[in-house]
């Protein structure tokens, strides 16, 4: 294990030099102050940001454009709401030097082809923006339809970012199906196990810790090349642990924590770790059947499913409301 110390300037400036920061927002200001790498947006961060005055703007923008298009009535809504979360990675993409993530309809989650369509229909937009596919991560739920979407988008140069992941099976699956990158959900992980045991854990024994310590050692000892992002941290402590990790996506109150301290900070995750864990092969039984038998897995899962969808039908009601 390395044991590469830092103890000079704020953890975050250390941090990133152990790991790609990534700004869980859409927050421009907030993209501007800390200076990550790469920004991940959710329908839940959209709905927020559209709600604020100074990125009226945009939500005025893509009622507008939209509608000088002809679309028909029915569709106004959900085409207005795709372009909104279009827009807002194009603004993004003007700050951050990486990548944006955007986030598939969660209502399409168990829905192949629907994944596919709307995939291809963000990279459209981008493209015809001027942005390279190489800078867009599209976000898809990691169910087995997921999965299989992000199997065919990768071959045409479509890359995913593999969310609400949860176990070790579904991280096994999205790098057998060639998945850029996967987000394990730290904080959600912890959430569960707190409320199902009781206990308290400390930040190197928080559940969220360990999966995502153990799948990064999977990834490293098997070759797997799919990127791993730590995800939905609940506080600084789980970030501290995790420190060599490819990337980690943090949100802005987090970021500022770290931004104020220069407490020193020490790598934990390195390409060299050992690991005892077997190969695994997933198959689309395997994967049923393995999140089936986690039922922390299988509920946070569906949880998070549930409330992007709820989050994207909220924006839906806001757009609604302008036209």
């Amino acid at each position: 294990m390395s044991v590469d110390t830092a103890t000079t300037t704020n953890q975050l400036e250390e941090l990133k030099k152990y790991t790609t920061v990534v700004a869980d927002t859409g927050d421009f200001a907030s993209l501007k102050a800390y200076e990550p790498q790469d920004a991940t947006t959710n329908p839940s961060l959209i709905y927020k940001a559209a709600q604020m005055p100074e990125y009226r703007h945009l939500v005025e923008k893509a009622v507008a454009d939209v509608k000088s298009r002809g679309v028909a009535q029915d569709q106004l809504v959900a085409e207005i709401v795709d372009y909104l979360l279009i827009l807002f990675g194009i603004e993004i993409l003007k700050i951050i030097p990486g990548r944006v993530s955007t986030e598939t309809d969660a209502k399409l989650s168990f829905d192949v082809d629907g994944l596919l369509v709307k995939a291809r229909k963000f990279i459209d937009y981008y493209e015809k923006s001027g942005i390279s596919r190489d800078r867009i991560l599209i976000k898809i739920a990691t169910t087995w339809e997921g999965v299989e979407a992000a199997r065919v988008l990768e071959k045409e140069g479509i890359h995913c970012n593999m969310t609400l992941l949860f176990s070790m099976v579904q991280a096994v699956a999205c790098a057998q199906a060639g998945a850029q990158l996967i987000s394990p959900f730290v904080g959600r992980i912890l959430d569960w196990y707190k409320t199902n045991t009781g206990k308290n854990y400390s930040p190197a024994e928080d559940p969220g810790v360990v999966s995502v310590t153990s799948i990064y050692n999977y990834y490293k000892k098997f070759g797997h090349k799919t990127e791993v992002m730590g995800a939905s941290f609940r506080n600084k402590g789980e970030i501290i642990e995790l420190v060599g990790c490819d990337l980690l996506t943090i949100a802005p109150s987090l970021l500022k924590e770290l931004q104020s301290s220069n407490e020193p900070i020490t790598r934990k995750l390195s390409p060299n770790n050992s690991s005892d864990l077997e190969k695994m092969d997933v198959d689309e039984k395997t994967f049923r059947w393995l999140m089936n038998e986690d039922a922390m897995a299988t509920e946070k899962t569906a949880d998070g499913i549930r409330r992007f969808a709820a989050d994207t039908v909220e924006l839906e009601k806001m757009i609604a409301g302008l036209i």
